[in-house]
């Protein structure tokens, strides 16, 4: 059978094999149902495992997960997965083309993350914003207490495996928001859960690996990453040996048999979807064809180890290299491959610090078994009742409320802006804030944006790069008469933003404290005619400008 080899030593007792179950011994074990020498037995006991510490430290995870998840409506791309999901229902079909812009209108499109859509949809249909605040809230617990499931069938140290979680959390945070990521990271847990188990007692539900795969992968594209851990796990039971601290162990052939069937089943589940081969090789289009996406989305960035977020992956890897140095600890080649692939992923692009939490926790937990583990005869039922209790209402006290998530997305969308464009219809085409135009279109469906966070539906097209040149101010008048640009709408802040203001052929008809709307003269013949000739100056003279505003 296949086993994990790594054995951790606590408190000068070496533990079992991760393939046997913790040990239990009394007075000395993370177990709140083990009886207590001399204590009552009746409903006091049976009461018990609701009160003890280990609930404590539970809440302790779902908190820091409120605490980090309290930023409201923060992702641009729930207003266009609102939308889509509102033509489904509407329709009885999902959209394949373009429908929000005026710069593709009809282009081949297709919705990957169709099936994710669906509760963010429904919760805001019941609750508005608050709904869908409440479906982010409970897919990031559910992930969080798997992983604390996974560390603690890992190791058998609650308190440990509590810290590695806590840890996790936080690296998790980056994509914190109502995406639909959320549920690839979700079927992620489940899949290393169902994966551990195997690696455990030589048995697990393998058959539910490819219904699995087949909900992933209309849910959303990060299935691939969790196909390459599972052919990992597969691939590391092929070979036997010892390489220093490095152990494998072979696969029985019955186990190798049913992994590889389950494997094949999977591969043949991802083209169970309603855009056949084109939806399953997306993820492959996303990483060597769209490189705009790539190079300048923020969450595509590596690793800045300057911000708070960087020191705390520096702290992760510091930790790593100390317990290699001072613990003798065996790394199954499983192990080893799943960790180097997620560091490998979260190092280089911020946004898989997500998929680098979930899988470093059950090592970290490991590397945690110096706290002190849990003694249940120092459990403080009734202590741990009040700080239940305290947890529970203080989260419902700050629990954002339909107002303040309002408040919030106004702090970050144009919600003025748009109610001003309801009440004075615009009369040509808005270019548009690349964040604000999946909400633009959602408040107010009859605004053709110029482009929104669906990248890859305008990289291909070629109007992202367009936009990036506006951004830089790379022949910004060509630009705006190629697409016979009427109202420029975005942040105060933008270089754009400044030049306009300051040439005579544009004029401000709405500004707030977040954005203003600015309307090319009606005189000028260039909305009118593509190439037209413009008096906005040459970029040189636009970058200096801004530079000396500044």
């Amino acid at each position: 059978m296949h086993a994990n080899d790594a054995a951790d030593e606590v408190g000068g007792q070496a533990m079992s094999a991760v393939n046997a179950p913790p040990t239990r011994e009394t007075g000395d074990t993370d177990e709140p149902g083990d009886q207590l020498t001399g204590a009552p037995a009746g409903w006091r006991e049976r009461l018990f495992p609701a009160v003890s510490f280990h609930v404590v430290l539970t809440l302790i995870v779902v908190t820091l997960v409120f605490i980090l998840s309290r930023k409201g409506i923060s992702d641009p791309d729930i207003w266009w997965h609102l939308h889509n999901t509102d033509y489904l229902v509407q329709h009885h079909s999902l959209p394949r083309a373009d429908m929000y812009s005026f710069t593709v209108p009809g282009h081949p499109w297709i919705n990957h993350e169709w099936l994710a859509e669906l509760p963010y949809y429904f919760g805001w249909r019941v609750l508005g914003l608050s709904g869908i605040n409440g479906v982010m809230f409970a897919i990031l617990t559910l992930i969080f207490l798997g992983v604390l499931y996974l560390c603690y069938r890992e190791t058998g140290h609650y308190k440990a495996s509590i810290v590695a979680a806590c840890f996790a959390v936080f690296l998790g945070s980056v994509s914190f928001g109502p995406r639909t990521i959320l549920f690839g990271y979700a079927d992620l847990v489940l899949l290393l859960i169902v994966l551990q188990r195997f690696r455990q007692k030589g048995d697990a539900p393998l058959w539910l690996i490819p219904p699995l795969f087949c909900l992933w992968v209309n849910t959303h594209g990060s299935w691939l990453l969790g196909m390459v851990i599972f052919s990992a796990v597969i691939g590391a039971g092929l070979f036997q040996g010892e390489w220093g601290f490095i152990a494998a162990e072979p696969w029985t052939p019955s186990q190798r048999n049913r992994l590889l069937m389950s494997w094949s089943a999977s591969l043949a589940a991802l083209f169970v979807n309603p855009f056949g081969a084109r939806l399953v090789f997306y993820p492959l289009d996303l990483a060597f064809r769209q490189k705009l996406n790539i190079e300048h989305v923020a969450e595509w960035v590596s690793v800045n180890f300057h911000d708070l977020r960087g020191k705390i992956v520096l702290v992760l890897l510091m930790v790593l290299l100390v317990s290699a140095l001072l613990r003798a600890r065996r790394w199954t080649l499983a192990e080893l491959g799943m960790v180097l692939f997620a560091l490998y992923s979260g190092l280089t692009y911020t946004r898989f610090l997500f998929l680098l939490g979930i899988v470093i926790a059950p090592v970290l937990a490991k590397t945690f078994d110096f706290v002190p583990r849990y003694r249940r005869e120092m459990d403080t039922p009734v202590v741990n009742a009040i700080v239940m209790i305290l947890i529970i209402a203080g989260m419902a006290h700050y629990w954002p409320r339909e107002d303040r998530l309002q408040a919030l997305v106004s702090e970050q969308y144009p919600a003025e802006a748009v109610s001003y464009l309801q009440a004075h219809p615009p009369s040509g085409r808005v270019l548009n804030f690349y964040l604000w135009g999946g909400y633009l279109n959602w408040r107010d469906p009859s605004v053709k944006i110029f482009l929104d966070s669906r990248v890859d539906i305008f990289e291909y097209a070629g109007v992202l790069k367009d936009y990036l040149d506006l951004l830089g101010l790379n022949d910004p008048a060509l630009l705006l008469d190629k697409y016979k640009i009427r109202y420029v709408l975005f942040p105060r802040g933008e270089p754009l933003t400044y030049v306009l203001q300051h040439d005579p052929k544009w004029k401000v008809l709405y500004s707030d404290k977040l954005s203003i709307l600015l309307e090319r003269n009606s005189d000028d013949s260039a909305v009118d005619a593509v190439g037209a000739s413009s008096t906005l100056p040459s970029a040189a003279a636009l970058s200096t400008a801004v530079t000396t505003a500044r």
